[in-house]
């Protein structure tokens, strides 16, 4: 593995980030294993309801929609290392009844309900403060490939999760995959106390009362950070929900087993390990062109997955749409980050959050009713052609003009610190 100052994995050598890496593979890597055991759950429970699934993820992301702000608000004022161990131990926490209720046979839909919407609480604060604390742990000079790499461990975990999930689900049920899931958020946990906090690259301390709505003023006045904004709403609102189409596409149109659906959720991070590991190579602040080039590539790749005539045509299909997907939000994720003032970025990075994760509810919905009265495929390609529409759009309209490009040109920051998660 190259970590010298050019290779691909350079901002690995730095302990701290290395260590935050591993124990972040090993939790997502549980959590992922959850979500197939969790979907499967429901199916199982609710006869293969597609209402059921879309209301366990929209209750699942509710909650970053409506304090995700506020807990980018949370990062810019409180020490994130501490944050990120207390969120991961009230995880893990939520996780252990779950699995006991599954276990001893109790589990109902309501319990399922009330966890997801639990953990989204918790995720609200967590997300934005683990993408802000990657910009401490290895400074501006490496932020964006510690950005892809980033985005490279997530998609790891999702491959190895899913395909180990739907084995063990398979050979010892549901129940014993979500205690796993437990387990597992002691990883990032230990990661984060064996860290040397005097190596953390802080930058000055802020205000000690930073306020949501200054960051928002900060995101309309800027015409570079609010155009990929308004796409990654459109895309993220009907393009990226997999979590809630894949299922059913394994088990409504193909009808397969627990295994066949972890595979296809394995290739579609496999696709997207892919483009993490080609932004890896990135120095400068991707353009607008790029941001909205990419988000039309992924819209024609999600929309011929619904057209999708065989399993296995899905699986080729589902890799190369993973890819274009991931190869869309780190280009957006770059853009916004590298052009955000430094006092600003929590609070950014929240809106981000909140646009990225938090339009998902109502997508979810959205497409939920879609595929209940017109098949799951329309979900597909429904998806896909407004995010190739929307990809339009800002092609069109979003370059010209923007007075950005000197900025774009630039390395990769002024001189303070900055983030990442995918």
């Amino acid at each position: 593995m190259s970590t010298d100052a050019t290779g691909p994995f350079r901002a690995l050598r730095v302990r701290n980030f290395r260590l935050f890496t591993a124990g972040q593979v090993v939790s997502v890597a549980g959590t992922w294993m959850m979500v197939v055991a969790q979907d499967w759950l429901v199916l199982g429970l609710t006869d293969d309801s597609a209402s059921a699934l879309a209301t366990v993820t929209a209750l699942q992301f509710t909650p970053l929609l409506l304090l995700t702000l506020y807990g980018g608000r949370l990062a810019d004022r409180h020490d994130k290392r501490a944050l990120l161990t207390l969120t991961n131990l009230v995880s893990g926490t939520l996780a252990l009844p779950l699995a006991l209720l599954v276990l001893t046979g109790g589990a109902r839909l309501w319990h399922v309900y009330v966890f997801a919407c639990a953990l989204g609480a918790v995720n609200a604060v967590e997300v934005p403060t683990r993408m802000a604390f990657v910009g401490e742990l290895v400074g501006p000079e490496l932020l964006p490939n510690a950005s892809a790499l980033s985005a490279a461990y997530f998609n790891v975990a999702r491959i190895a999760g899913p395909a180990l999930s739907g084995l063990l689900v398979t050979a010892f049920g549901i129940g014993w995959v979500m205690l796993v899931n437990t387990v597992s958020y002691a990883g990032t946990i230990v990661g984060l106390r064996l860290m040397r906090p005097a190596e953390l690259k802080r930058g000055p301390h802020g205000d000690d009362r930073p306020r949501i709505v200054d960051a928002l003023r900060h995101v309309r006045d800027r015409h570079d950070l609010l155009v990929p904004m308004a796409l990654l709403a459109a895309v993220a609102l009907f393009g990226l929900n997999f979590q809630l189409t894949l299922p059913l596409l394994a088990k409504s149109v193909y009808h397969v087993d627990a295994s066949s659906f972890g595979l296809l959720t394995a290739v579609l991070a496999a696709g997207s390990l892919m483009g993490a590991l080609v932004a890896t190579g990135r120095r400068t602040r991707p353009s607008a062109r790029l941001v909205a080039g990419s988000a039309v590539a992924f819209g024609v790749l999600e929309a011929v997955v619904g057209l999708a005539p065989s399993y296995p045509v899905a699986v080729v299909v589902l890799f190369l749409t993973g890819g274009a997907s991931i190869c869309f939000v780190q280009a957006a994720n770059h853009r916004i980050q590298l052009g955000s003032a430094p006092e600003f970025r929590g609070r950014v990075l929240a809106l981000y959050t909140l646009i990225l994760q938090g339009s998902t509810p109502l997508g979810a919905l959205l497409l939920g009713r879609i595929m209940e009265h017109e098949g799951v495929p329309a979900g597909f390609l429904t998806g896909g052609l407004v995010t190739l529409v929307a990809g339009a759009a800002a092609l069109t309209f979003g370059s010209p003009g923007d007075g950005t490009r000197e900025a774009d040109a630039r390395p990769a920051l002024p001189a303070e610190e900055q983030r990442a998660r995918p």
